[in-house]
């Protein structure tokens, strides 16, 4: 069964424009995702997906595969689904673009459960938070599973909220996704929902009408760059 990787990249950003392209130690960012992809040992064939030149000519200097995609999509997903329309693969690897430090262990680990289990239609990346910054920060989306390790709810906020004072376990999810082909199509064709659309968090819309999203949890702490004092974080990290 092939494993197809797809790395969303767009130049655009509120929060930190040019992120793709932003410098980590010597390398683009974008290029870093790449290169630790390239490791991961269950991934058959890796694309950046971009609608920026900028984007592009950075990626084809590095020697990255490029599909250039529509400049009109809202969220990643959406330009995925574009990207893969002449590619063969049933098993379709989100990497989001802004996870430098990503583990090539993590991402077999997600691939793994889906190759040995036809009833995940997507999973994603979980790993227990251990910063208390990270709970408070809306910028880290956390998540609340069920006991068979299925998706309850994202959101933006700490959650579970524990009511009588103990202080619950709390996940925080990766910026990596699988899908199997033809549930990324759905997915894509399904209307947006409520919940997607107040925090801004498109997984949503899979839990709202109705699927199942498969959590795998690691011992991978993410570290996404979504601002540039993320970048410089992640500079600190790798200088160490």
């Amino acid at each position: 069964m092939t494993v197809i990787c797809i790395i969303p990249a767009r130049y655009g950003s509120t929060r930190f424009e040019g992120k793709p392209l932003t410098d980590i130690r010597g390398k683009p960012m974008i290029q870093r995702v790449f290169e630790q992809v390239q490791k991961a040992g269950l991934v058959d064939e890796i694309y950046i997906a971009t609608d920026d030149l900028r984007i592009k000519n950075a990626a084809e200097q590095f020697g990255a595969p490029i599909i250039m995609t529509s400049p009109h999509h809202t969220c990643g997903t959406d330009r995925i689904t574009e990207a893969i329309q002449d590619i063969p693969g049933e098993l379709i690897l989100n990497v989001q673009g802004d996870e430098p430090l990503i583990d090539p262990k993590a991402i077999d680990a997600l691939v793994k459960p889906v190759l040995e289990d036809p009833e995940i239609l997507m999973a994603t990346l979980i790993t227990r938070i251990t910063d208390t910054d990270d709970a408070n920060n809306p910028n880290v989306v956390k998540v609340v599973k069920d006991l068979k390790n299925n998706a309850l709810y994202f959101s933006r906020q700490s959650i579970p909220f524990s009511r009588d004072g103990g202080i619950p376990v709390l996940y925080k999810q990766a910026g990596v996704y699988i899908f199997r082909r033809e549930f990324l199509k759905k997915f894509s064709s399904l209307p947006q929902t409520p919940c997607e659309n107040f925090e801004k968090l498109e997984q949503l819309r899979a839990l709202e009408h109705g699927y199942r999203i498969r959590l795998v949890e690691t011992d991978y702490y993410s570290v996404s760059v979504d601002t540039p004092e993320d970048a410089e974080e992640v500079r600190k990290i790798l200088s160490r």
